[in-house]
């Protein structure tokens, strides 16, 4: 298996990003790296770990993509920077089964439009993240930022989408997909909810209804389907949301001496919840719809988080996920289909 590495791409790169590729190579004996990058750099990082850097190959690149560019002038102009190497090797052999970068999501993006392009089938690929539940498990959010602007034939194959990834990835039979909207009622929303809403009851998915926003994390979902727009609020507000909650928990314990001594007897407790609500041991948001596996990790990510977003490519490529998708995208062609003629003629 063989798999790229933008090696100049996040905020922590690329000592963090070279470390995670570091634990990957030592963890997974059949695993071989392309990590592109100014290859000194690269070089002197690697000869710090006792690694088979045989299974490492350096490509090197003089430019980077930072997150201040715009992401269309980036990809067109900065042809050998890290991260367009990086989506060219990806695109142009076959025995590279997929992408990781931790670089501006603007850009990964862009170049994975402009480069890769999207699987048969799908009208738009979109971010999808996981995160945690209070029940302990997960919630597939798609879209998260990908696509600003959706049409309900896009939040149709999200669905459809996000459904198969969990299926697959997770062994949930039968996923409850819902619609983030306002409220729970059928008639509530937008124009684009009013619009998707039946349609997404005609597709051969769990369409269990419309979710608010305040019961994203509660685990009664499997997969929630929003535009870009309104998924990355949600993602948005419920990271700050958990941030602020452990920073006003972690501030009132220390303000006084019976909560710092009670904190003690908590100490696992608080470790356990940090644990699951830490991104950096879910890696990253898979690019759904693409040709190819593509994981836009954080761009704060650290070693461990590089190694879990390696690990995703390494599991979707094994469990086949896009072929899945792919093929149950055109399963569903005919149905997609008619609800837009349905629509156009309406």
């Amino acid at each position: 298996m063989k798999i790229v590495i933008d090696g100049f791409g996040g905020d922590n790169s690329p000592q963090e990003i070279v470390r995670g590729t570091a634990l990957a190579i030592e963890k997974y004996k059949d695993l071989n790296i392309i990590i592109t990058g100014d290859k000194q750099t690269l070089e002197n990082e690697f000869e710090k770990y006792d690694v088979d850097k045989k299974r490492v190959e350096i490509v090197h690149t003089t430019e980077i993509v930072s997150n201040n560019e715009s992401p269309t002038e980036a990809i067109r102009a900065k042809k050998d920077s890290s991260l367009v190497v990086a989506l060219n090797i990806l695109k142009e052999n076959d025995d590279v089964c997929g992408l990781v970068s931790a670089g501006s999501t603007g850009a990964v993006l862009t170049g994975a439009f402009l480069k890769i392009g999207r699987m048969k089938g799908v009208s738009r690929p979109a971010l999808a993240p996981m995160l945690p539940t209070k029940k302990r498990g997960r919630v597939l959010l798609i879209d998260c930022g990908a696509n600003m602007d959706s049409k309900p034939i896009n939040l149709c194959h999200y669905a459809i989408m996000g459904s198969a990834y969990m299926q697959k990835m997770c062994g949930i039979e039968k996923p409850r997909v819902a619609l983030l909207n306002v409220g729970v009622e059928d008639k509530k929303g937008n124009e684009l909810c009013h619009e998707v809403f039946p349609m997404l009851q005609k597709l051969p998915i769990n369409f269990v209804g419309n979710m608010e926003a305040r019961d994203f994390l509660s685990g009664d979902y499997d997969v929630v389907v929003a535009d870009g727009f309104a998924g990355n609020v949600c993602l948005k507000a419920s990271e700050g949301a958990i941030q602020t909650l452990m920073s006003i928990l972690k501030s009132e314990i220390k303000t006084r001496k019976c909560s710092m001594f009670g904190a003690l007897f908590m100490k696992k407790t608080f470790k356990a919840v940090k644990n699951l609500m830490d991104y950096e041991s879910w890696g990253g948001s898979p690019f759904l719809g693409a040709k190819k596996i593509l994981i836009k990790s954080h761009g704060s990510s650290f070693a461990p988080s590089i190694l879990a977003s390696i690990e995703q490519v390494i599991d979707i490529y094994n469990k086949k996920l896009y072929e899945t998708i792919e093929q149950t995208i055109l399963e569903t062609k005919d149905i997609c289909d008619s609800m837009i003629e349905e629509k156009v003629e309406n």
